[in-house]
């Protein structure tokens, strides 16, 4: 059995930034033994794998050590490796559906390799900042974050201030506590007088964060678009505008365009970039069943 596959770095405007995806094209729906399996050699942050069910593409991600039921760069990546094979032309839109519910897409026609995804955006609810937490930041960033909440998709978000060296951050993810584990978002404004600000799609960044999950095997995600999707309402509502731009300060940097959509969903657009397309030959399917654990990416 031979299966096409590309690794596409997601929300990147060249080779060797943001996020990669190895997306696989199925025949037919594979074991969860397998697609964990698989998932794991290809050691990405995400795996995404469709088939063509005859109503419409199914999607399922997995990381190198689970399952998730949500995850924004793979799925951008989906819709960019469909318009790469000719399964879906420029300008066209179609819903995945993932175990999440259906996820509207749509292949841009104003720039190559562009896509626009939509995600839910649980809103945030305040909350308390951890003591080791605030005492962690701190260390690390000179202050203790101004405002802290957490949400549905199990996410903890900090705000700290705009002079805070983000980028320059060490790997939190050895120190966080078990309920930050499973996924922590730092975030800071971005002085808009700042002459070099990041650009996505042409447009300065308004914001950016850093994202960890090591509870879902990754110490540091690079550029996170369900993390984008959640913060996403706090900074257009902060700004006054229908439209921000999100950064992700990681060693493997990128960013996307925010914006609102129906249903309290966020629309995010941004660019890939294909490293490598090609063939797999998994050999047979094992059959058995693998990952069972539900988590949020």
């Amino acid at each position: 059995m031979s299966l096409p596959a590309l690794l596409v770095e997601a929300f990147a405007d060249g080779p060797c930034k943001g996020n990669g995806a190895v997306v696989v094209r199925l025949e037919q729906p594979l074991s969860d033994g397998t697609l964990q399996n698989l998932a794991r050699s290809f050691n990405q942050s995400e795996t995404a794998f469709l088939w063509w069910d005859g109503h419409g593409w199914r999607l399922r991600w997995f990381t190198p050590s689970c399952e998730v039921p949500l995850c924004g760069h793979a799925t951008l990546a989906a819709c960019l490796a469909l318009g790469h094979w000719g399964l879906i032309r420029s300008g066209g839109e179609l819903n995945f559906l993932t175990r999440s519910g259906p996820l509207a897409v749509q292949l841009q026609t104003h720039q190559t390799l562009a896509a626009t995804i939509e995600l839910p955006s649980p809103p945030l609810q305040i909350a308390p900042c951890p003591i080791s937490l605030k005492a962690l930041l701190e260390r690390e960033l000179g202050e203790a974050p101004s405002a802290f909440w957490r949400s549905s998709l199990g996410y903890a978000v900090a705000l700290v201030g705009t002079h805070c060296a983000l980028g320059a951050m060490a790997l939190l993810a050895d120190q966080l506590e078990e309920s930050e584990r499973s996924g922590l978002v730092v975030m800071q404004a971005i002085d808009p007088a700042v002459a070099k600000r990041q650009q996505v799609m042409g447009v300065g960044a308004d914001y950016q964060l850093r994202f960890f999950a090591p509870g879902l095997g990754i110490a540091e995600d690079p550029v996170t678009g369900s993390a984008h999707a959640l913060v996403a309402p706090y900074w257009l509502e902060t700004l006054h505008t229908d439209q921000v731009v999100g950064w992700q300060c990681s060693d493997r940097p990128g960013g996307m365009v925010c914006q609102r959509a129906a249903d309290g969903r966020i629309r995010l657009t941004g660019v890939g970039h294909v490293l490598w397309d090609g063939q797999i030959s998994p050999g047979a399917d094992t059959g058995h069943e693998g990952a069972t654990a539900w988590r949020s990416l």
